[in-house]
């Protein structure tokens, strides 16, 4: 498989994407409803998986009705997940390999995520990586989250690039679908941790991969 010859430039989701670490989310989840003696309800990670950290931390409080602020919220979820970033967070199989690949033939990196900064550089440092992206884009800088476009709009913007020249990779169908809507080419990453995901992924994608080796077979 290959992506269209005419994409310049390419724009990739993090958590689930690029790294292994939809687990720390998950995991943080658990442990912040155990402090709060709270079971943790089937549907809440599919209701916050697209929200950036501020934007779950108001649906957090406001369904559940906590008693932390967001502020609190936010930093509670930071101090839990900054040092398993930092030390212990994975990239994808062969995720190294195509940004590589991408970056020798002169195609610009961006990175559109719901994560932090402070969080993910760290972890891009440890493996080597930092250096292949021309722009980060943190959804909370777009007008929106990615149930619309916006992130991946200004993460382009940031490329000096339009839609029609980009390629989005995520893991989520409804960032798939805003992205589609916008122009972007579209690749689909399926992530184990979330089966439930497969089907829209295959409908609404340009491209639906299990693994970036695929985009590396010639």
């Amino acid at each position: 498989m290959k992506l269209p010859k005419h994409i310049k430039g390419a724009i990739f989701d993090l958590d689930g994407t690029l790294l292994n670490s939809l687990h720390v989310w998950q995991d943080v989840d658990r442990r912040f409803f155990q402090m709060h003696a709270l079971p943790l309800p089937d549907d809440y990670y599919r209701a916050i998986k697209a929200m950036e950290l501020k934007e779950a931390a108001i649906y957090t409080k406001t369904r559940f009705s906590l008693p932390e602020s967001v502020e609190e919220m936010v930093g509670i979820w930071h101090g839990m997940v900054r040092e398993e970033y930092a030390l212990r967070v994975e990239l994808k199989p062969h995720a190294k390999e195509l940004l590589e690949l991408l970056f020798s033939r002169g195609v610009k990196l961006g990175i559109a995520t719901s994560s932090a900064r402070e969080i993910f550089l760290p972890c891009l440092k440890r493996h080597g990586i930092e250096q292949y992206f021309t722009s980060f884009t943190e959804t909370r800088e777009a007008k929106r989250g990615k149930n619309f476009p916006d992130p991946y709009l200004l993460a382009a913007k940031r490329l000096k690039l339009s839609p029609e020249d980009c390629a989005v990779f995520e893991d989520i169908s409804v960032g798939i679908k805003s992205a589609k809507t916008a122009g972007f080419f579209t690749v689909a990453l399926s992530d184990p941790n979330c089966p439930d995901e497969e089907e829209a992924l295959k409908t609404y994608s340009d491209l639906f991969i299990r693994d970036f080796l695929e985009l590396l077979i010639v």
